[in-house]
């Protein structure tokens, strides 16, 4: 199977055999859950529709009898890489009752807590675009797509959440400038299958 999206191309030749195996089997997001991503997010990137076209989620995803856990995404830190969430696996993340803001969750001890100055705290986070969890499962960094920025940020903007301590860090302009910046970088995230 050949991917439609330069990104999915590019990242196969970095990965192990099971894992392009695994990926090789994954099925790719149909029209009708692309429209229930965009009822919720009506300004998620084109960018990534084109990656759930192509394949619709690697976090622990069925894909007809096969189940996909390939760590496809990096960000900044690179110790972790991470899963792309299918549609409804960010349709669940969205549908959290009472979301709480950075400034909710955080306004006891908001001084031991990294937020960039672009990054509006008190927006619910389950306004932003959660599309990735890292290798532990989400618990310890999350990547989202933030449609509110603060003065200085941009619509759009891919924040990366890490835990212990706590930060929220702009780590690219958009999605597409996300997406550049690991195929500039040799998907330098995929060492971690190096390791094993």
């Amino acid at each position: 199977m050949r991917f439609h999206t330069p990104y999915f191309n590019g990242l196969m030749t970095y990965l192990p055999e099971e894992e392009q195996s695994q990926l090789q089997q994954a099925k790719g997001a149909t029209d009708s859950q692309i429209q229930a991503l965009l009822d919720l997010f009506p300004s998620c990137p084109e960018s990534l529709i084109k990656l759930l076209q192509d394949i619709n989620g690697t976090y622990y995803c069925k894909h007809g009898e096969a189940t996909i856990y390939v760590l496809v995404l990096g960000s900044d830190l690179g110790e972790y890489p991470y899963y792309l969430k299918s549609i409804e696996q960010m349709i669940k993340d969205s549908q959290v009752v009472n979301s709480e803001s950075i400034y909710e969750r955080y306004q006891n001890f908001l001084e031991y807590v990294e937020v960039d100055d672009r990054i509006q705290m008190h927006i619910p986070l389950n306004k932003h675009l959660c599309f990735a969890d890292c290798m532990n499962n989400g618990g310890t960094s999350s990547l989202y797509i933030d449609f509110y920025p603060n003065d200085g940020g941009q619509v759009g903007q891919v924040v990366r959440y890490v835990h212990d301590p706590d930060s929220y860090e702009v780590i690219a302009p958009s999605f597409d400038d996300y997406l550049q910046q690991l195929i500039d970088g040799g998907f330098e995230f995929t060492a971690i299958y190096e390791e094993e």
